[in-house]
């Protein structure tokens, strides 16, 4: 059995410098790392780690987080893990899925952080809502008309959403609502 850890962060400008410091001092052999959303479930880090695991081996991770903040996602990995026959270590939270215990907790624990990252994303957008109401938040600006008629003539030629929105450079959204 060799411990293998997974850190992750959100964006490029964080560090992982201290998730893989906790790892290497818990044993971990390897560490397998990504700097992307936890709602990415095709992170090259963890699609490696799961391909580098071995049957008997023990994932080891900082935080329940850091490696999935939906409840449903949790379930498919640990469904996942579980044909492995490779179990999770979560260090911050004490949980070790080689027992039931361990498990259950693990299950709790995944509701909760699903919960936070909900109420984050009520207080976000209560904070939007009011910066509205004060006139603080306006939005972006509008397409200019000339893109407007661009987006409509090219889309009519190239039939190629994606091509449009390249060449005009807005998105495939923008693009869509002004078709």
């Amino acid at each position: 059995m060799s411990k293998v850890g997974y850190a992750r962060v959100s964006s490029e400008d964080q560090s992982l410098n201290i998730q893989v410091c906790a790892l290497k001092a818990a044993g971990c052999t390897k560490v397998f790392s990504d700097k992307a959303s936890a709602s990415n479930t095709k992170r090259t880090g963890l699609i490696q780690l799961l391909e580098y695991v071995r049957e008997d081996d023990a994932i080891v991770i900082t935080r329940i987080d850091r490696i999935s903040r939906s409840v449903l996602d949790l379930k498919l990995l640990m469904a996942k893990l579980h044909s492995l026959k490779v179990h999770l270590s979560v260090l911050e939270q004490s949980i070790d899925t080689a027992s039931a215990s361990g498990r259950a907790f693990l299950d709790m624990l995944a509701v909760f952080a699903e919960f936070e990252l909900n109420i984050r994303k009520e207080r976000q957008l209560e904070g939007i809502a009011a910066a509205k109401k004060a006139g603080k938040y306006k939005g972006r600006k509008p397409l200019d008309n000339s893109i407007k008629e661009k987006a409509k003539e090219l889309y009519s030629q190239i039939h190629n959403k994606s091509e449009v929105a390249r060449v005009l450079n807005i998105s495939r959204s923008s693009l869509h609502k002004l078709i």
